[in-house]
């Protein structure tokens, strides 16, 4: 159903490992891409949705990060720890620049980890299923939705398929709107997108970047539910006053939180009081600053118990 894409960074790693329980028992699937090179994280990661009885797709050839060149300690990994985990499969990713026999290369070298075929940019879908044959109604397809449009994705008719949607918006934290539409795929992708499932960036989107620089502004991100509206989704963006200089992300921090428990405490926010929610409260209670990763993670934890409330 639901199969949230992670860039596997410490914050995101720590998120799966604390989620997993909720991933495993709602069904849904994250897709892991590791981009740093100690896949010690990756490791606990995927040692935790086992030990909940969940299912991953791990990116074997990654488009970013320190393993952009050379997947192979990820395949490493996969064999030496996972070979018997049903639930951990192979996540081949289709680039622009992948020909056929690359994409099926990985496809053969990891057959005995049911590899799942992730669509970001590959050009030859009519080739690919032709050379599949047989095979092909027995694989997985995501699709990423910016690099896939609905002909693309017509040459799987059959397969198992997930589209990806980026709904979020990435800009300077001082340019965010207080609050915009995030997607309304978690309502329409299996009539109207005839998908299996659906996926999104959570509150991080598809664009990559290996670490901000200094938080001129500090934002914090959290998505709702609108049950007035159809049940779109639509994300909150809590920014701090101070904007104009580069120093105290402590003294921002603390400003968006007051603007979040203000919006939450005023009864008309349709945020879910998830254990992330409980969290950011007990921070506004303490006036503790706990890092802005750390403030990630939550934002993502509070993403991935909202769709598993609404989904229920």
């Amino acid at each position: 159903m639901y199969h949230p894409y992670f860039r596997g960074k410490q914050f995101e790693l720590i998120a799966i490992r604390e989620t997993a329980s909720l991933l495993a028992e709602s069904g849904f699937v994250p897709i892991i891409e590791p981009v740093r090179e100690t896949l010690s994280g990756l490791k606990r990661a995927l040692k935790a949705i086992t030990s909940a009885k969940g299912n991953a797709i791990v990116i074997i050839n990654p488009n970013y990060g320190d393993h952009a060149e050379d997947g192979e300690d990820i395949t490493t990994l996969l064999n030496d720890e996972f070979i018997d985990e049903a639930g951990i499969t192979a996540g081949i990713l289709l680039k622009d620049d992948m020909n056929i026999a690359a994409a099926l290369a990985n496809y053969n070298k990891h057959k005995h980890h049911a590899p799942t075929f992730v669509h970001a940019g590959f050009t030859d879908p009519k080739a690919l299923t032709e050379k599949l044959g047989d095979d092909l109604n027995d694989t997985r397809h995501v699709f990423i939705e910016n690099h896939c449009g609905k002909l693309y994705r017509k040459h799987f008719k059959g397969c198992e398929r997930i589209l990806i949607r980026d709904g979020f918006k990435k800009q300077r934290n001082a340019d965010y709107p207080a609050v915009e539409i995030f997607s309304d795929l978690h309502v329409t992708y299996d009539d109207e997108e005839n998908m299996n499932g659906f996926g999104d960036f959570l509150i991080v989107g598809d664009d990559y970047s290996e670490g901000g620089g200094p938080a001129y502004a500090v934002a914090i991100h959290l998505t709702y539910i609108d049950p007035d509206k159809d049940d779109v989704m639509y994300i909150y963006h809590f920014v701090s006053t101070t904007q104009d200089t580069p120093t105290d992300p402590a003294g921002k921090f603390a400003q968006a939180l007051d603007k979040l428990i203000i919006k939450l405490d005023s009864g008309k926010s349709n945020i879910l009081e998830s254990s992330a929610i409980q969290e950011f409260r007990e921070l506004h209670a303490k006036g503790h600053f706990p890092g802005l990763g750390y403030v990630k993670k939550l934002s993502m934890k509070h993403h991935i118990e909202t769709l598993a409330h609404f989904l229920a």
